[in-house]
């Protein structure tokens, strides 16, 4: 069995890890004394004791903050293709026409499809797994001539696109809103934001210094294909980054250095600049300009564009909730930045799950219906890029270059 088949959110794995705990600690009195080798089997069983009850400590407190479904998604491992999508594409897309029965099918009862494949960037040569929704609407004839708005969805560290179906089950929400009419029939692109390995290589979606591209990828390249493969719009309205906790800082980022392709960010629990830890790389190597160049807060005052920011965060959340105040007094015209706090909760997945419909009526009311493709229209909407330093990773965007 694969890791992502092993569920940490199971109610059953739950019931099993903690007999088999309490079983353990029961064997450690009743066995004492009837060891023939005392020393090593008293060893070994209050050994094992220990261990299951901190792994039954660590499920429980999974279960209850929601954070990872899987230990694939755990580990960072996930076996992408094989949680929640309807249908596995081939590289870069290329036959995605052949899934049109399947979208057809699904699109008679409203649900949209959700597909996998792997992606390589023109620019950057990375390639990366990403799930894609495509709406009902995406397979009917009247919507055949226009061009669908598309979220970006960046999902937390060292999750992956698994976690879109699931753990956050996101299709099943973004049906629901789309029949609502609290969001226009939209396209998801769910990108792996970190690559493999993942543990201990948290890239925090940046172009690292002399590193990998990771910001390139998920904004020029991933835009670029969305545009040839998907038939999404490029005007930059119909442009979202949204993402939780590590995501949620990466959606606010890369919305700011990059305003000319894109309206909008919502961050859930992120956070305003790159995170030094154990698990992230050296991303700057020092170099401050970078570092600055990737912090939001810095980025909403000394270049301030036309793009809409929400930063929503829990009560307990300290550190979230300060950075997206600090971010929405640094902000300066015509940036705008909004907020609201969600009572009694903290940084954990269950908080961003329940403020998922709420964010998908936000981002309904911010980005633009499908709409046929405008020839000759400045779909930058007049937003200039502004001058992005040298990180020396492979094909990085720099200065203000597009």
């Amino acid at each position: 069995m694969h890791l992502s088949g092993i569920r940490l959110d199971s109610p059953v794995n739950m019931i099993v890890m903690v007999v088999l705990t309490l079983l353990a600690i029961i064997a450690v009195p009743w066995f004492w004394d009837r060891w023939k080798r005392k020393r090593l089997w008293r060893s070994a069983t209050i050994l094992l004791g220990v261990v299951l009850l901190v792994v039954t400590t660590g499920m429980a407190g999974n279960m209850i903050g929601g954070f990872f479904p899987t230990v694939g998604s755990l580990l960072g491992t996930g076996s992408f293709s094989s949680q929640g999508t309807d249908a596995e594409a081939a590289q870069n897309g290329e036959d995605l026409e052949k899934l049109r029965d399947t979208g057809v099918t699904h699109a008679r009862d409203g649900k949209g499809t959700v597909v996998h494949m792997k992606v390589t960037g023109r620019r950057t040569k990375l390639t990366r797994d990403v799930t894609v929704y495509l709406p009902a609407q995406y397979f009917d004839a009247a919507y055949k001539e226009l061009r669908f708005p598309a979220v970006e969805w960046i999902p937390n560290y060292p999750s992956g696109p698994e976690v879109f179906t699931s753990g956050y089950h996101m299709p099943e929400q973004l049906d629901a809103a789309i029949a609502k009419h609290v969001l226009p029939p939209t396209v998801v692109i769910v990108p792996d934001p970190t690559g493999v390995p993942k543990v201990g290589h948290d890239t925090e979606c940046v172009d690292q210094v002399n590193g990998s591209a990771s910001d390139t990828y998920l904004t020029a390249d991933l835009r670029e294909w969305a545009l040839h493969k998907l038939g999404v719009s490029p005007n930059r309205r119909a442009w979202t980054i949204a993402g939780w906790s590590s995501g949620g800082y990466c959606a606010m980022n890369l919305v700011t250095r990059h305003p000319q392709w894109y309206g909008q960010a919502v961050s859930v629990s992120g956070y305003d600049k790159a995170q030094v830890d154990s698990e992230t790389e050296d991303l700057f190597r020092g170099r401050q300009d970078i570092n600055d160049a990737n912090n939001v807060r810095i980025n909403v005052g000394l270049h301030p564009s036309p793009v809409e920011i929400l930063a929503v965060s829990g009560e307990k959340e300290k550190y979230e909730s300060f950075a997206a105040d600090q971010i929405r007094q640094a902000a300066r015209p015509p940036t705008q930045v909004s907020s609201w706090r969600v009572p009694d909760a903290g940084h954990n997945m269950n908080t961003f799950k329940s403020q998922i419909p709420d964010v998908l009526s936000w981002i309904g009311a911010h980005t633009t219906p499908p709409a046929p493709a405008a020839r000759h229209a400045d779909t930058a909407g007049g937003v200039p890029p502004w001058p992005l330093p040298h990180s020396g990773a492979h094909g990085a965007l720099a200065d203000i270059d597009q």
